[in-house]
């Protein structure tokens, strides 16, 4: 995307309040909007634009069609779904369809912008994998496969390791399990395990594991390494 120019958001969503809300709220943060109010409109726009903030509860065909439609077209655009509390399995399909993030309605304009920051940080990274990774006092490096925190070293075992490096190659994308599974495992396993992979890395690499500022869980969903982006924009843990 070139700096001399405004990023390019489309907004699908069929509520005019939330179009409103948000157009304002983007153009104001630097953004040039573009509107959706159908699937078929998102499908169709979705080329010109640089980012997608996306409902699941469109009028003509369920969000998740979109998404899919929109991948198996070979579309890259960062997408970042509105979703509702109960639609939980909604999430998970649609990021395992390749959404990038999610937002649960109602949320908050700064952690909108924060995600969307991420969101093209994200895409950005995929053109060539940044060879170190910091996040915080937290810092990996990809080419010599060593993380430190605070400028200690941190051992890690080789999964623990291939964890943690499939989660910042991914920074502020929330990953499923079953995403993680099948990268991690080569398929998918008894999610337990993946718990016990995720404590221990949080006993080494968090600053305060019990309140964990890098490594999130997404209840229900998945998991998602912080992003610089958001940890600025997250409140301090308790304490």
């Amino acid at each position: 995307m070139s700096p001399a120019r405004r990023p390019r958001v489309l907004i699908a969503d069929d509520d005019r309040a939330i179009l409103r809300l948000l157009a304002a709220a983007l153009s104001g943060a630097g953004y040039t909007v573009t509107e959706a109010a159908t699937g078929r409109q998102a499908i169709e726009r979705a080329a010109q634009a640089d980012l997608m903030v996306l409902d699941l509860g469109l009028p003509d065909m369920d969000g998740r069609a979109v998404i899919e439609a929109l991948r198996d077209g070979g579309a890259t655009i960062p997408i970042l779904v509105l979703s509702s509390h109960h639609q939980e399995q909604a999430k998970v399909t649609a990021l395992d369809l390749g959404a990038d993030d999610y937002l649960t309605k109602p949320f908050g304009v700064p952690e909108l912008l924060a995600r969307l920051r991420a969101a093209e940080r994200h895409r950005l990274q995929q053109h060539g994998e940044q060879p170190v990774f910091r996040l915080g006092a937290l810092r990996i490096d990809m080419v010599r496969r060593q993380v430190s925190l605070a400028g200690a070293a941190v051992r890690l075992s080789a999964r623990e390791y291939n964890l943690l490096r499939l989660l910042a190659v991914h920074a502020g994308k929330v990953l499923t399990h079953k995403f993680i599974q099948q990268q991690i495992w080569g398929g998918e396993t008894d999610v337990q395990y993946l718990r016990i992979y995720v404590r221990a890395l949080r006993q080494k690499i968090e600053p305060v594991p019990e309140a964990p500022q890098y490594l999130l869980t997404e209840f229900g969903v998945g998991y998602r390494l912080c992003a610089p982006e958001l940890l600025a924009a997250a409140p301090p843990p308790p304490g």
